[in-house]
């Protein structure tokens, strides 16, 4: 890739390619492979992220809500597509563009049942969640009986798969709390396919759990996190590729004398002679103003550099003291040398929050390395 002449997020689809071989590398083969490409595909570009998926023969999409579902249709993305999080107001336009509800409560239940009653649907593919745990979303266990009764009474809708979340997979520590979770989930299943009369596809796993807990295979499993080439473990990054890299310029460099501060609130006092580059990008970026001060870095003519001040809306600043650089210069944000994961940690924060939070204005760039 030629280098970078502003700033831009280049999605390495190669790398992409190489994490979910590397991720899906110990499925039996029949388990079907859910890829998670919700937040414009973890601050990447959905549709893109999304379509190399389906080449690679992913079974299955996941997102959040109903307008990324009709981003990706709007794209020609034709796959199943299953959203997590929908609200009954978009039930009309998930109906109309053939996307898959998952339903967690009564309320949603009664709903959608409702609405695809409404549009004449037969068989409408639901999936139901259920909480075992992470006490974010899902039905209880003793919600097993309603559910039944509501889905007995109609044609409409057809469960195609019943799914849970685990709550801290990467986490050995939480061993006991994640094989109980597992154990839940295997009872609300099987007193639900008795109930039902009809198998239907099962899925728990999220990235760490493919890797550490394969008794929570089932017949699917979702990956997220880890296609983008962070695994939530260090032993586990060094066999992924991050697919994000973002880098910028040196708009302009300043010789600061002791004492001279830089930035906004006079955050940072120059201790001596200090040589210090402005770059085109800030926290409107999603570049977070606790990276200030020294507590992040960027890479510039392959060393660090320290980011000085606060981070500013547009423009943030550095330390090139004892880096041999000029204006025009590349500058990595975050890619291989400067992980999401190391830049997220240095502001008290995790690498899904850095990299959802990289904003729409930056150019993005697809390619293959």
């Amino acid at each position: 890739m030629p280098k970078a002449s502003e700033t831009i997020l280049e999605i390495d689809l190669n790398a992409l390619d190489h994490n979910y071989r590397f991720i899906t590398s110990n499925l039996k083969p029949t388990t079907r492979v859910l890829g998670v490409v919700k937040a414009s595909g973890y601050g990447s570009d959905g549709a893109e992220i999304a379509r190399e998926l389906v080449e690679l023969g992913a079974d299955y999409l996941a997102v959040a809500y109903v307008n990324e579902g009709v981003e990706l249709r709007d794209a020609g993305i034709e796959a199943p597509v299953l959203v997590l999080h929908p609200q009954p107001v978009n039930f009309d336009v998930l109906i109309e563009r053939c996307l898959e509800p998952a339903l967690y409560s009564a309320r949603v239940l009664k709903s959608f049942i409702a609405k695809a009653e409404e549009h004449s649907q037969k068989d409408y593919p639901v999936h139901l969640k259920f909480n075992t745990g992470l006490n974010r979303l899902g039905f209880w266990e003793n919600d097993t009986e309603w559910i039944t009764e509501r889905l007995s009474g109609t044609s409409a809708i057809k469960v195609k798969s019943m799914f849970s979340h685990l709550a801290a997979s990467e986490d050995a520590s939480e061993k006991d709390f994640t094989l109980n979770q597992i154990k839940s989930f295997k009872a609300i299943t099987e007193d639900m396919r008795s109930k039902l009369g009809y198998e239907m596809m099962l899925h728990q796993s999220n990235t760490s759990a493919i890797l550490n807990y394969p008794e929570a295979e089932f017949d699917m499993v979702r990956t997220g996190i880890g296609l983008y080439g962070y695994g939530n473990n260090p032993s586990i990054d060094t066999h992924l590729i991050p697919v994000l890299h973002l880098k910028t310029v040196i708009s302009q460099i300043h010789m600061i004398e002791p004492g001279e501060t830089v930035g906004y609130n006079r955050a940072y006092a120059a201790k001596g002679y200090e040589k210090t580059a402005t770059l085109p990008i800030g926290h409107a970026d999603g570049i977070p103003r606790s990276l200030g001060n020294k507590k992040g870095s960027v890479i510039i003519s392959g060393q660090k550099a320290d980011i000085i001040g606060n981070v500013c809306m547009d423009m943030m600043m550095v330390d090139v003291t004892n880096i041999d650089c000029k204006e025009g210069d590349e500058v990595i944000v975050i890619g291989e040398k400067m992980p999401a994961s190391e830049l997220a940690a240095a502001g008290n924060t995790i690498s899904y929050e850095l990299l959802t939070a990289l904003s729409h204005r930056i150019k993005r760039v697809v390619c293959r390395k």
